[in-house]
């Protein structure tokens, strides 16, 4: 069965949830295009054949193998696609589908926003990250040596496919990485979220049970709604941050990431990073006690690390300080004022950040 979860707006769109959707694509795309160029992560060689073979009878099809991971989200990489569109005379009535996980979507997207300031593109993420945060919103991104996805722009797909079977060749660990923005979404909008996960036992959290696709529309919903109300991160309405909401946790993991040169997963980082603000937000004293400790029971049952011993606190302070919600050099966190109550907290003082940071340092 297929679920549909519609995004309105100026650039309305349908995220499809389901299996064996690739057969969805031309109708996505439409007749007007002529070429199609598939963008898609280099491993993933002999699945991308198959989403090759789903268009090539309805357009001309360029694949193009990109590098793993964080590797891809380069200006280099950029400039390679570029070159190729051109050389392919791409125009603006043709259209990229990426294949792939966060980074490929990240990536990708930002060549489709940037190639004639605009061409269609749909994604079809590979893995469980991708699936609730990257392919979703229309945010596109690559990074520099100073931090992640500090260059980039709004550019909304044509479609999302969440082939849900693409999770079942996806390694446990990366499953289980991609769990982290999920659990993200519960605290932030979705409390049921959390109690799903509490309530399932580790082992039945895999690709195929009914769970995790339900985990995976609630979370996509989460999203969906912030997004509408909120496209580019202007702010919400009655004191709600919006957007920014989404990037609760994302201060911290973020340097995280950079501090490891991206060797620590996505969603692993932004665990830890929730745990850290939730106890920030406890020793400020706009949260209580239980729901800060919830974080870490919670992100723990799914499977995800609770903290992070491979830095000091001043490893980490700078990177956070070129976080895109800091304003100036005032550094600003999401936190929480209650369960799915996300408010911001602007120039904590320093002692409190690593007080904070004390937790998950342990």
């Amino acid at each position: 069965m297929t679920t549909t979860v519609h995004v309105g707006g100026a650039s309305p769109y349908d995220v499809l949830i389901g299996r064996d959707l690739l057969d969805r694509l031309p109708g996505i795309l439409g007749d007007s295009v002529e070429r199609v160029a598939l963008l898609y992560a280099g491993e993933l060689g002999e699945q991308a054949e198959l989403v090759a073979q789903a268009l090539q009878d309805h357009y001309d099809v360029h694949a193009f193998g990109l590098p793993s991971g964080e590797r891809t989200k380069t200006y280099d990489i950029v400039v390679q696609c570029w070159e190729a569109l051109g050389e392919l005379g791409f125009t603006r009535s043709d259209a990229i589908v990426t294949f792939g996980g966060g980074a490929t979507t990240d990536m990708g997207g930002f060549v489709a926003a940037t190639w004639l300031r605009g061409v269609r593109v749909v994604h079809v993420p590979t893995t469980l990250l991708a699936m609730v945060d990257a392919a979703v919103g229309g945010k596109t991104g690559i990074n520099t040596g100073s931090g992640k996805n500090l260059v980039g722009s709004f550019h909304e797909p044509a479609g999302v496919i969440c082939d849900l079977a693409t999770l079942e060749t996806l390694p446990r660990e990366e499953f289980v990485a991609g769990l982290g923005e999920v659990v993200k979404c519960g605290f932030i909008a979705d409390p049921e979220i959390l109690r799903l996960i509490e309530e399932t036992d580790a082992d039945d959290l895999t690709p195929d049970s009914p769970v995790t696709a339900e985990l995976i529309e609630r979370a996509i919903r989460v999203k969906v709604d912030v997004v509408v109300a909120d496209l580019k991160e202007t702010g919400g309405a009655d004191g709600h941050p919006g957007r920014e909401a989404l990037n609760y946790g994302h201060t911290l993991a973020h340097a995280i990431e950079k501090h490891t040169d991206y060797a620590i997963r996505h969603g692993e980082a932004v665990a830890i990073g929730c745990i850290y603000v939730a106890e920030l937000a406890r020793l400020a004293g706009r949260l209580d006690e239980e729901t800060a400790a919830r974080h870490a029971t919670v992100f723990a049952k799914a499977g995800l690390p609770t903290g992070f011993g491979g830095a000091e606190f001043d490893d980490l302070i700078g990177a956070m300080r070129v976080d895109k919600k800091a304003r100036g050099s005032v550094l600003r966190f999401l936190v929480l004022d209650g369960l799915a109550r996300p408010g911001i907290l602007a120039g904590p003082d320093e002692e409190l950040l690593r007080e904070a940071f004390a937790v998950v340092s342990r």
